[in-house]
């Protein structure tokens, strides 16, 4: 079955963040805690939240679709409840929206200890007649995910 085209005349739009996805994307980034329990136990998942927006763009109830636990599904929550829609007047009349989005919990990347060694060895010249000894050095730098 196909999708009738949108109207541009429809009587109620629904509302979409303001910048569009790419600054919602952002705004989560930004705000997003990586809850500590989950970072201890190395929860990584998707969870989807679904939302109701009502006349003024702002959350009123939400409810997750998704169990990661952790308190990866409380953290969802309070980065949803803090997100605002743009108004749009519907001719008076009051309209609740409901939405669906889904918050990735991602761990950051762990930083990779970097050992070096240092090696002296003493070069000698084959030069009889300057008998000097010069010096270099080989550096050497292991990357060990285990250190």
């Amino acid at each position: 079955m196909a999708k009738r085209p949108k109207d541009p005349r429809q009587f109620i739009k629904p509302p979409g963040y303001e910048g569009g996805n790419k600054a919602l994307d952002a705004f989560i980034t930004q705000n997003l805690k990586y809850p500590q329990e989950a970072l201890e136990n190395r929860i990584e998942g998707i969870v989807k939240v679904e939302y109701d927006l009502n006349h003024k763009g702002r959350v009123v109830k939400t409810t997750t679709k998704s169990n990661l636990g952790h308190g990866c599904e409380e953290e969802a929550i309070r980065i949803v409840k803090l997100l605002r829609y743009s108004t749009i007047k519907h001719r008076g009349v009051k309209v609740t929206f409901h939405k669906s989005i889904n918050i990735v919990f991602r761990l950051p990347p762990q930083p990779q200890a970097a050992k070096i060694v240092y090696h002296f060895r003493p070069k000698e010249d084959k030069k009889e007649e300057e008998k000097k000894v010069s010096g270099g050095y080989t550096i050497t730098i292991n990357r060990d995910p285990n250190v």
